[in-house]
Order: structure tokens, then C-alpha cells, then sequence
């Protein structure tokens, strides 16, 4: 760990109304490993400018009444697939606003590792998956299949049922706890599937692929006449090539006009992402080591944040 004792954050001068507010940056911290350390990037390249900076551990559920009261200012990675309505519903009141999307294209799926295709032909078609629910069981779930749901909220039930999967859901407490159990699947080759996204750690460790469900449209949601289903809405799959946002609290850009520029300027893309990401999850660093290791190979690319606005 010595090399990441030497200092990282010697950003170029700033005019000396940086920090414009001396009211500590309130920045969110949520329970899986790219948004960690993407937050403790940013918050030490906030320190850099002088400003004082808090992190606050908050659900996704719980983060948008924060941010709407001002509790806390910033959240660097808000997913497409997971947080999408909740955004909207609360850009209504005014109190929260958008500082620019990532590069990074998401996808929030079920996924299943390569190897599960010589036992179920046909995959990663969700018809093949459906005719092999039995593959996929456990000792509680038998003799229909275990989908391992992640630890947000997700209309997965709805899905199950408009698509007739004969599939029982048991979610995970933690993103961590998917991993755990990979890792146990993959060395006995067990048949597994589990709800994944990208950018991640995992696609660069085990093979794997996606579930390729009936293409989303927003109508899969509300109008159970559209789709497969005529019956019942989520008769379809996520959303593919999802956006990656940036949000704050709408007097961030007025009370620290030079932090809300860096926020706005601050770009991941996927490899970007996998690369932080891998630094916690399987090489082992904390999300703090593996935010100051990517600051200490990355100046360029951090200290160009803000670069016209804070001068």
C-alpha cells in the first residue's frame, strides 16, 4: 500500500473565490463498488480546489428527499434502468437537477455465465431460459428456477409473471452478495442466473452473457395490451444502451459554481467504469485506495474538470 501513501492532489491554482461557500459538499455514497469510488474521486478533487467535503451513505430509495431538501448535493452515477422514474418524478418539484450525462452506455439485466449454454441451447433467448427453469433450481426453489435478484427495487415479480417464468425471485442483500455467489456457481459449473449490469467488474472476469428478453418500450409498463402479454405490463426486458447521469441539488450550481463545473465535466466511460471498479471487487484495494490509484494515474484527465470554470 506504500504507493498510495505519496500525494495525489496538487491541482493548479485556483482564484481565491474557490471555494465559493465554506459550507461543506455533501456527496452521496451508495452500496455498490463504481459509484464509491467514483464519489471518492470526485471528492478528492473537490478538496484539491479547497472545498470541504462529507459523504453521506444513502439508499437509492432514500437519496431522492435528500437531495430534494438539500440534506445532500451530489450523486455521480444515477442509472437508466434502476432510478429512471424516481428521477423524473422528483425533477417535477425543481429541486433537483441533471449536470450532464457520463460517456458510459449501461445495461441492467439478468446474466448468466457462458458455460450455462451447454446445458440450456438456445440461451441467451428468454424462451430457452423459460424451458429451462429446472436447471436453474436450488434446494429451495425446486423444481422451479432461482433468478437472484440485485438490492434495488426492480418490477422483477411483474416480469416473472408476464412472461410466465417459472422462476421463484430471491434477492440479494447486498451487490456483493451476487458475486459471492457466482463465484460459488462457477467453480462447480452450476447453472446460475443473477441480475448484472454494465459497466462491471464481472465482464471482464467471467464470460457471460445477458438474457435477451422482448424489447423494452415505455408502453411495456403502463399498457398491459401491448407486447406478448395482453394481459398484464413488463412483458418485456430493461432498457439497452442506457443512460449514465450526473444530479445535484438545484442551488449547487449557485452556491459552488466551480464544484458544479467539475461535476458537469467529470466523464467516465464503460472501461473507465470496469477498471475502478475491478480495483475494489477483485483486486482488492477500498473504494478509498482505489480512488487515490486512479487519481495518481489519471491527473490529466481529472485536473481538465472545471478547468475553465474555476479559474
Amino acid at each position: 500500500m506504500a504507493l498510495l501513501m505519496f500525494p495525489l492532489l496538487q491541482a493548479p491554482p485556483v482564484q481565491a473565490s474557490v471555494p465559493e461557500s465554506p459550507e461543506p459538499l455533501r456527496l452521496i455514497l451508495n452500496d455498490w463498488t463504481s459509484q464509491l469510488v467514483m464519489t471518492r474521486i470526485l471528492g478528492e478533487v473537490y478538496k484539491s480546489h479547497g472545498y470541504k467535503v462529507e459523504y453521506k451513505l444513502v439508499s437509492t430509495k432514500d437519496q431522492w428527499a435528500r437531495l430534494h431538501r438539500g440534506l445532500e448535493h451530489v450523486q455521480v452515477e444515477v442509472w437508466e434502468g434502476t432510478m429512471a422514474h424516481d428521477l423524473e418524478k422528483i425533477k417535477i418539484h425543481g429541486q433537483v437537477i441533471e449536470a450532464g450525462d457520463h460517456s458510459a452506455k449501461t445495461r441492467e439485466e439478468w446474466w448468466y455465465p457462458e458455460y450455462a449454454e451447454e446445458l440450456c441451447p438456445g440461451l441467451p433467448d428468454w424462451t430457452a431460459l423459460r424451458d429451462c427453469a429446472s436447471l436453474f433450481a436450488s434446494r429451495d426453489t425446486k423444481p422451479k428456477g432461482r433468478y437472484i435478484a440485485g438490492p434495488w427495487e426492480k418490477p422483477e415479480h411483474a416480469r416473472i409473471r408476464a412472461l410466465n417464468m417459472d422462476f421463484v425471485l430471491t434477492p440479494a442483500k447486498t451487490a456483493d452478495e451476487l458475486w459471492v455467489e457466482l463465484a460459488r456457481a462457477s467453480k462447480i459449473k452450476q447453472p446460475i442466473v443473477l441480475f448484472n449490469w454494465s459497466p462491471n467488474w464481472i465482464e471482464s472476469r467471467y464470460p457471460g452473457k445477458f438474457v435477451e428478453f422482448p424489447d423494452y418500450a415505455p408502453q411495456c409498463e403502463t399498457d398491459p395490451s401491448w407486447g406478448i402479454n395482453p394481459e398484464r405490463p413488463y412483458d418485456c426486458g430493461n432498457p439497452k444502451d442506457g443512460w449514465l447521469k450526473k444530479i445535484a441539488w438545484h442551488k449547487m450550481p449557485m452556491t459552488w459554481p466551480c464544484a458544479y463545473a467539475i461535476l458537469q465535466d467529470m466523464d467516465f466511460n464503460n472501461a473507465m467504469i470496469s477498471e475502478v471498479a475491478a480495483l475494489v471487487d477483485a483486486d482488492g484495494l477500498t473504494d478509498k485506495q482505489a480512488a487515490e490509484k486512479w487519481l495518481g494515474e489519471n491527473r490529466a484527465v481529472w485536473q481538465s474538470w472545471g478547468e475553465t470554470s474555476c479559474e
